[in-house]
């Protein structure tokens, strides 16, 4: 007979996210990244016959972000971009190292929090674990999830997609209250909080930001603030 640990003996597993949670991607990379976007999606409207001035291009992008939570999803679903074509394309970059910034000493503050640490990210594998190289935190993470790895049902479905998390959930064995993500998007964060999830908001490259949402557990400004709000997380 197998008898399960209890919820307290069971360590947590942190899921952290990477763009404006590890590193300021605001500074400089999702600025290229947008620009690389844009410039793809003028020449596929253009090849529609559909208007492709910068604003038009604009409000593609956005509208997609906003309704699926990644433009690609858009642009696969409306245009027929492949996946691989598009993330290729949007991260590609003349000099990534020197777009990089982040704070001091994250990785002193993951030595601190105890229990497996899990990259999930909504970036290409390429660019992902080549800024985690930069940053020197790969040796952190027990694995890396990157949105190559997000399809459920033969659909892409990245974060903040339930059936994603669910399928984590399952394939993994995870509890879900064992679970804590650490985001900087909060629908990402509400998604997990709505299966059971625990949620830490990481506000540091947001700039102006409304009031916690009562699906976030923890809002920390930085991440060096996180090891002191630890105990308001099932440790």
């Amino acid at each position: 007979m197998h008898i399960s640990r209890s919820r307290s003996d069971r360590p947590l597993i942190w899921l952290f996210d990477l763009d404006n949670t590890l590193h300021d991607a605001s500074f400089a990379i999702f600025p290229a990244i947008n620009l690389n976007m844009n410039a793809l999606i003028a020449r596929v409207l253009e090849a529609e016959n559909k208007p492709a001035h910068a604003q038009a291009v604009d409000d593609v992008r956005v509208a997609y972000w906003q309704r699926y939570g990644a433009t690609l999803l858009g642009m696969m679903r409306h245009h027929a971009v492949k996946s691989a074509d598009f993330l290729q394309e949007a991260h590609q970059f003349t000099d990534l190292a020197s777009m990089i910034r982040s704070e001091r000493g994250v990785a002193n503050i993951l030595d601190r929090i105890q229990g497996k640490k899990i990259l999930l990210t909504n970036a290409p594998a390429a660019y992902s674990q080549a800024v985690m190289q930069h940053l020197r935190l790969q040796k952190h993470f027990s694995s890396h999830l990157s949105i190559e790895s997000m399809w459920v049902h033969r659909e892409l479905r990245p974060k903040p997609s339930r059936l994603l998390l669910r399928k984590l959930l399952a394939k993994n064995g995870w509890h879900a209250q064992d679970c804590v993500l650490i985001e900087d998007t909060v629908q990402n964060l509400k998604t997990a909080k709505s299966l059971g999830m625990q949620t830490v908001w990481c506000t540091r490259y947001l700039g102006h930001h409304s009031a916690i949402p009562a699906y976030v557990d923890v809002k920390v400004n930085s991440l060096s603030q996180l090891p002191k709000q630890l105990h308001r997380l099932r440790s």
